[in-house]
């Protein structure tokens, strides 16, 4: 590329204008795009977000004009850098989103390059179609990032790569035109390039790609170099370099005295399928669909001592023709261990004879009846045993299986989990090799590391020959930057001894780039630059990986012996500091993931689409602020404060995360370190005073609820504090349930003794919850005292003021201390209050009363945990409830989700015999707290909640009832729908005989 001219803001102030779409070069979407799920980090010039084809063009003869390039990007999960780099990030994955055409009969779909590729199988299955390939990344990887890699995934055993699938492609070529790519059978092809000859001088750029793509493939000199030097045909996941291997299998230039399957007619999108942007720019992708796959899925979890015993183990499973076989190691196993999600997911391992986690190979041997599988289940497993292969062999089915993959997807995200600043590095995690020949190559691979002192984390593809191998490496260190090299040459030489791939499916992109010659030979690699060159003549899309690219240990998201300073936290951050438990996202983006594809996390980005509002955004940005802020309060930076705007604090990253980044809590450290150097705002003081605020107009109940019962009045007062003029206000009860409860002359049970939390929410707006919670559990025989306690905090917590909710949680503590127990516990009423003695207290208080902090945290339980405890120790019974039938929509808390879990609340709800319970498949509803009230947050609050629980709540018949334990959740479903949401609680209370 000719030397890029100097780019002003001015001057992309100008571009900006003219498109359509979105063009960013402040520094906070400029470092949000600087990173993917790579090692790689690299500044971009801006990134631009294109509404339409027209944009795209408008860039590409930008870029030509000003010498610089253009990055596609979709999810931006590429592991080797494909989507880091110095020119404009194009991102498709917001406005490129349609499915644009069925072909029911011919077994295809057309769709744009930012369709989701389990979303895309989703609106596939009413007719009985499918896209076969899979990445642990479908529910966020696009259909455009699957075929610029050559995705496979864990089925590739049975539907092969993206490329297979792709049948055609439109794309906008460097000179900006248009072009239509797929077969052209023989006699076509002839015609094509001999009138693409007879244009001499007037050859388009399409006829030129087309000519020069045939003089490389014609010469004998250059089939024998192709055939000799690339990776085995028998290796099924091969992606090193352009795929001119596979355009010399088809027609025009096949071995005629082959015995192989016949040749396929020749279609460059065998060429741009994993060529990482490198070529043209995808506009639309029509892809082979296959049958659904078979209706039983039945998982054998092969339970190995070693990886060695789990390789061997794949061969012998491969007779049984299986559609995946994947590994999962003792590394992943431990790293599930402590993440609360992959924990549940981990439910079917058995450790072996010394307590060590095994390593376990997952046999997926799909039928269409379940007796088929068992039958070859049986089979298999007793030619494991008389190998002496194995000492455990569960068979799952059903829901189970989903489980298990999540567990298996979820192994690149949980690598993060490994605490301090030694990682599971993505250097050689991608290497391919016959199977066949597997097991000797893990084993030189081993031998390779343990002469470095080293080890590594194996998971993933053993069935096509393609494990995943993170070494463990510190990148803040210059060791840890001689290792990366090191470790990429000696094992790209391993490779290269068993005729392997360097990439299998992550693609070159800059981390392999540089070993592309020794990998096919220098000859090859030539032939990759002439493809480069005639594609792509001026050199603007996605420069410097495959060929010419930079020293892979150069660009580095870390830099050797880097030099961070200590942070003083408020809150504890266990193992580690703030800018490690940042530094634990690697970008895998499972944040990206949209409501349809289920779970909390996160709310903000289901509703925008925006990668600002990510979780993977919000860690990036305050890495980034931590490590490169020339401030000396780091924290006082504008642009953390900018990208956390949007975070709801909804906990759904604590529980979804693979990676247990809590974006809630790094909010809420951050916000007090904010506020420490530039003041607390009045509404944020306000929301955190509430408890007091409350308090006050308690004494008067009815002239608080005269103003915010009253529409034009509520709105003045709203406008006043900061909140949405059109959001109702929660009102205040005549009395408080503290009042009520001293006040009472009926007798009270005798029975067994257990204190309730009176929250905040409940003291003053939930009072007639409160009472039915009360009267609920002394009808069931229990002895209620509300003790004597501080409010919970939550509020404080919501906006930062962690000094005063430091404060708040000692006091609770050091008051319920000496009461509580497991036989006399502390039942909550609202979620987000009794769980901050599980979630947040033992990491804020002073370290004279974390022990204590975690004591009280084991037995403070929400309502319906006690109450499904009850039930399993046979203290309440179906027989005091009423035998009527009801149907309940339960709507979950998000922090319930993430800390506790919704299963205990739909156990105490089934108690009565003829209720049914129905989870809604809902995430957060978009209030939380106080955001939904804030008059800039308001529009998205509702967006979220028409996501997924506004519709499902309005489908409901009025007979049906809506539960919601969150206060906030039953406002905005009462907001954003009319229905009245009830407790659990009180749906148990009216239940009880």
């Amino acid at each position: 590329m000719t030397a890029p001219l100097s780019v002003t803001n001015s001057d992309l102030s100008l571009l900006a204008k003219q498109l359509e779409g979105e063009l960013h070069f402040d520094n906070t979407m400029r470092t949000l795009y600087a990173t993917d799920a790579s090692a790689y980090r690299e500044m971009p010039l801006a990134v631009a977000i294109p509404k339409s084809e027209a944009d795209i063009k408008k860039l590409i003869a930008y870029a030509t004009e000003k010498h610089i390039s253009l990055i596609p990007r979709t999810a931006g999960t590429s592991l080797a850098g494909q989507v880091v780099g110095n020119g404009i990030v194009v991102d498709v994955s917001r406005n490129f989103t349609k499915i644009l055409e069925i072909n029911e009969a011919e077994k295809w779909v057309r769709v744009q390059p930012g369709v989701v590729r389990d979303e895309l199988n989703m609106a596939l299955k009413p007719y009985g179609l499918y896209f076969g390939p899979e990445t642990s990344t479908a529910n966020r990887a696009m259909i455009g990032g699957m075929v610029g890699n050559n995705s496979c995934g864990s089925n590739s055993i049975v539907y092969g790569s993206a490329r297979e699938h792709t049948l055609e492609v439109k794309a906008i070529l460097a000179d900006g035109s248009n072009a239509e790519f797929k077969n052209i059978k023989g006699s076509d092809f002839e015609n094509l390039l001999f009138n693409a000859q007879q244009k001499n001088g007037s050859a388009t750029l399409l006829d030129k790609i087309y000519l020069k793509t045939n003089e490389i493939l014609q010469s004998s000199e250059n089939q024998a170099e192709i055939r000799k030097n690339f990776p085995k045909p028998s290796i099924g996941r091969r992606n090193t370099g352009y795929a001119l291997d596979m355009l010399l299998h088809t027609e025009p230039y096949a071995d005629k005295t082959s015995q192989n399957e016949p040749a396929q007619p020749f279609n460059m999108c065998s060429l741009i399928a994993g060529s990482e942007g490198t070529l043209c720019f995808l506009t639309e992708i029509k892809l082979n669909l296959v049958p659904l796959p078979p209706k039983t899925q039945g998982l054998v979890c092969v339970h190995c001592d070693t990886i060695d015993e789990a390789l061997r183990a794949t061969i012998l499973t491969l007779k049984y023709k299986p559609h995946a076989v994947e590994l999962i190691d003792d590394y992943v196993l431990e790293c599930a261990a402590t993440n609360a999600e992959q924990k549940k997911n981990a439910f079917f391992v058995k450790n072996k004879p010394d307590g060590k986690y095994p390593a376990i190979l997952v046999v997926d041997l799909s039928r269409e009846t379940k007796e088929e599988v068992e039958t070859l289940s049986a089979e298999m497993v007793s030619e494991l045993q008389e190998a002496g292969i194995g000492f455990h062999y569960p068979l799952l089915f059903g829901d189970d299986t989903k489980k298990i993959w999540t567990l298996r997807k979820a192994g690149l995200g949980l690598l993060g989990n490994i605490p301090g600043d030694e990682k599971a590095v993505a250097v050689i995690e991608d290497t391919a090799v016959d199977v066949y020949d597997q097991p000797d190559y893990i084993r030189d691979f081993n031998v390779i590391l343990k002469k470095h002192g080293m080890s590594a984390v194996h998971y993933a593809h053993a069935g096509t020959g393609e494990i995943h191998l993170r070494p463990i490496i510190n990148l803040k260190t210059s060791e840890g930057h001689r290792q990366f090299r090191m470790i990429a040459e000696e094992i790209a030489d391993l490779v290269k001894k068993y005729d392997g791939s360097l990439s299998g499916e992550h693609g070159d992109g800059r981390l392999r780039g540089e070993f592309i010659p020794k990998m096919v030979g220098e000859h090859n690699y030539q032939l990759f630059k002439e493809i480069k060159k005639v594609w792509d003549p001026n050199n603007i899309f996605n420069p410097g990986k495959i060929v010419d690219t930079a020293p892979m240990d150069t660009f580095l998201r870390y830099e050797a012996d880097q030099q961070t300073p200590e942070f003083k936290t408020y809150f504890r951050f266990h193992d580690q500091d703030i800018l490690q438990h940042a530094e634990q996202c690697n970008g895998s983006g499972d944040c990206r993931k949209t409501q349809m594809s289920g779970g909390t996390m996160c709310p903000s980005f289901m509703a925008t689409r925006n990668e600002k509002d990510t979780t993977r955004a919000r860690a990036n940005i305050l890495r980034e602020m931590l490590t490169r802020s020339p401030k000396e309060n780091k924290f006082d930076n504008k642009e953390i404060k900018e990208v956390y705007d949007l975070c709801l604090a909804c906990k759904g990253c604590k529980g979804e995360c693979p990676s247990n980044v809590d974006v809630a809590k790094l909010k809420m450290e951050f916000l007090q370190q904010y506020h420490d150097a530039n003041g607390i705002p009045l509404r944020s003081w306000l929301v955190g005073n509430f408890p007091k605020m409350t308090g006050i107009a308690s004494y008067v109940p009815w002239a608080y609820n005269l103003v915010f019962k009253n529409a034009p009045l509520r709105k003045i007062a709203n406008r006043i504090v900061g909140f949405h003029p059109e959001r109702t206000m929660p009102l205040l009860h005549n009395t408080t349930l503290k009042k009520w409860y001293e006040q009472r002359k009926t007798s009270k049970s005798t029975g067994r003794k257990v204190y309730l939390f009176c929250d905040e929410f409940t003291n003053y707006n939930d009072v007639e919850i409160g009472k039915k919670s009360i009267l609920a559990l002394e009808k069931l025989g229990y002895e209620v005292i509300i003790p004597n306690h501080a409010p919970s905090g939550r509020p404080q917590l919501s906006k930062g003021l962690l000094k005063d909710a430091k404060k708040i949680a000692e006091e609770n503590i050091n008051l319920l201390k000496d009461l509580i127990s497991y036989d006399t516990p502390l039942i909550g009423i609202e979620p987000s209050a009794i769980l901050t003695f599980r979630d947040e207290y033992p990491d804020l208080v002073s370290d004279a009363l974390v022990e204590e902090a975690k004591k009280l945290a084991q037995n403070a339980l929400q309502f319906d945990e006690f109450i499904s405890r009850e039930i399993e120790l046979k203290h309440i019974s179906k027989d005091q409830f009423t035998k009527e039938k009801r149907l309940i929509k339960l709507h979950g808390h998000c922090q319930q989700k993430a800390v506790s879990s919704v299963i205990p609340t739909k156990k105490m709800l089934s108690l009565p015999e003829n209720y049914t319970v129905q989870l809604i498949p809902s995430g957060c509803c978009g209030m939380a707290g106080s955001f939904g009230y804030e008059k800039e947050h308001y529009d998205i609050s509702m967006q979220i909640g028409e996501l997924v629980l506004f519709p499902a709540v309005r489908q409901q018949p009025e007979e049906v009832i809506i539960a919601a334990p969150g206060t906030s959740c039953r406002h905005q479903i009462h907001d954003g729908t009319g229905r009245h949401a009830m407790h659990p609680a009180e749906i148990l209370w009216e239940a009880l005989v």
